[in-house]
């Protein structure tokens, strides 16, 4: 798979299509959520790309700030789901049969931090969609989990897209 071939291809068609932008953000942080397919989909430097666009042609921000928070936080209510489901058995899953040391990093973060553990653990790459699926198995309640889901979706959407949108520049005045 040739990642700048597709950075580069992905970023042609938002220019072109610009309309589609919240769609092909909200479906790009849907995947950087989701616990299996976030090993998958480089949307990361993605969705930074896409940031930088939106300043450079114009793309208006709040509806794709606002279709990343909603991908992500449904990225996130999935993987947590799954693990609510199965439980311990979704650790005998591939892949995180693969990442014991992954897995165990994030049980201790979620026995620390329970739903807050959520909002911290988004920031922080490969953990962004397996602390999730952690609060699934660890039994962490659905409303302090989605609050905190939620809230720290519209504070990462915001986060991966403003730089490059130009949006910090006004705020420095």
């Amino acid at each position: 798979m040739d990642f700048d071939a597709i950075k580069t291809s992905t970023l042609a068609f938002v220019e072109a299509h610009q309309g589609w932008t919240p769609l092909i953000v909200g479906v790009l942080a849907f995947c950087e959520s989701l616990a299996f397919l976030s090993l998958l989909v480089p949307a990361t430097v993605l969705l930074l790309g896409i940031g930088a666009l939106m300043g450079t042609v114009g793309i208006p921000f709040v509806p794709v700030m606002l279709a990343a928070a909603l991908g992500a936080a449904l990225g996130d209510w999935i993987s947590y789901e799954f693990g609510h489901y199965y439980k311990e058995g979704a650790k005998q899953m591939w892949p995180l049969t693969r990442y014991p040391a992954l897995v165990a990093k994030s049980e201790e973060f979620c026995r620390k931090w329970g739903a807050g553990g959520v909002a911290i653990g988004r920031f922080f790459g490969p953990a962004r969609a397996v602390v999730p699926l952690i609060a699934g198995i660890f039994g962490v309640k659905r409303l302090p989990f989605q609050v905190a889901n939620v809230l720290s979706a519209l504070v990462w959407a915001f986060v991966m897209l403003a730089p490059g949108a130009g949006l910090l520049s006004y705020f420095k005045g």
